[in-house]
């Protein structure tokens, strides 16, 4: 599998942002997809995923209630749709893929800057 991330951008606090992942490979439907990202100083934290099969989600309390994962299976795309931007926000987001039941995510993508000023 490899993963490719766009959608960063400087946005405005309350902003929105979309963040996009296309991957290539087979079977997706083994893996989990997952958005993680790694502010400045700090270390790299989970954000959101999502199963490729299934579509069950999974979101880490800064992101729940702001953020929406997806997947676009004919496209083979995974979104993040950010809402309510906060500057904490602000950080490298990566797109990752691990293959479901694994602890650890194995597969990165590059990373898509998210800048969010106050």
């Amino acid at each position: 599998v490899q993963l490719q991330a766009s959608g960063g951008g400087l946005v405005q606090t309350g902003g929105s942002l979309r963040l996009s992942c296309v991957a290539s490979g087979r079977a997706l439907s083994r893996f989990v997809m997952g958005w993680l990202r790694q502010a400045p100083g700090k270390q790299r934290e989970f954000v959101a995923g999502i199963t490729w099969s299934e579509a069950i989600t999974s979101y880490s309390d800064s992101a729940k209630g702001r953020f929406t994962v997806s997947r676009d299976r004919p496209k083979n795309t995974v979104h993040l749709q950010m809402n309510e931007l906060k500057p904490e926000d602000t950080a490298l987001y990566y797109c990752a893929a691990k293959v479901r039941g694994a602890s650890e995510y194995g597969v990165w993508g590059q990373g898509t800057l998210v800048t969010v000023s106050s």
